[in-house]
């Protein structure tokens, strides 16, 4: 990690812990800016909100640090099930890269690459389409 990531994280870190349950949404907007670049007003409103109800700053900080903390890469080859990797081009949570370089650690997975920017699909995403289709093909579900 640079100094900057290092720097950005410890920000990140620190929003969650001083504003996450603030009833103004401004700090957790951040994060709902990452997540759903593409939704509307309302969905941001929605998800602020979803955020500060759904976990308290201190516990949304202890789960951003573990999950920073997690590294699987070493385990990938081991993973013997078939895996279908999806991710938005324009990812502005997790950068396109890392979904590349999962799929690209287990043997036989499947890469989709689809078009967007939201890390969770919404149901108006152009992606989400494709999402399901990918999905339905890869489970096999008519």
């Amino acid at each position: 990690m640079s100094d900057a990531q290092r720097e950005e994280y410890a920000a990140m870190l620190t929003l969650m812990r001083v504003g996450w349950g603030r009833d103004d949404p401004a700090f957790r907007q951040i994060f709902t800016s990452q997540f759903i670049p593409g939704a509307s007003k309302e969905v941001w409103e929605w998800y602020n909100e979803l955020q500060r109800i759904s976990v308290s700053g201190e516990t949304a900080a202890r789960m951003f640090r573990v999950h920073g903390d997690v590294d699987v890469t070493s385990l990938l080859p081991q993973v013997a099930v078939p895996t279908l990797v999806m991710h938005a081009r324009a990812d502005a949570r997790v950068p396109f890269d890392a979904g590349r370089r999962l799929a690209a650690g287990i043997p036989g997975a499947r890469f989709v690459p689809l078009d967007g920017s939201n890390h969770m699909f919404l149901q108006s995403d152009a992606a989400f389409g494709q999402f399901l289709a990918h999905l339905r093909s890869f489970v096999a579900v008519p």
